[in-house]
């Protein structure tokens, strides 16, 4: 079993690394929303946000 990430856009999942299957080879796809918080944790060195800057977002969401 390989996990990868993908993006849906326009009716289509797009995964974001290369697969290694076979032209036409059917596949089993297990569909897990990535949670806000997570994806917040990942960028907020990108963007410089402190961890009170994180927690207050969050806040403001639930």
């Amino acid at each position: 079993m390989e996990v990868i990430e993908a993006v849906y856009e326009k009716g289509v999942l797009r995964p974001l690394k290369p697969l290694k299957l076979k032209e036409g080879e059917k596949v089993i796809v297990k569909i897990e929303r990535e949670k806000l918080s997570e994806v917040i944790k990942r960028y907020q060195a990108v963007f410089k946000l402190s961890k009170e800057d994180v927690r207050k977002f969050l806040e403001e969401r639930r």
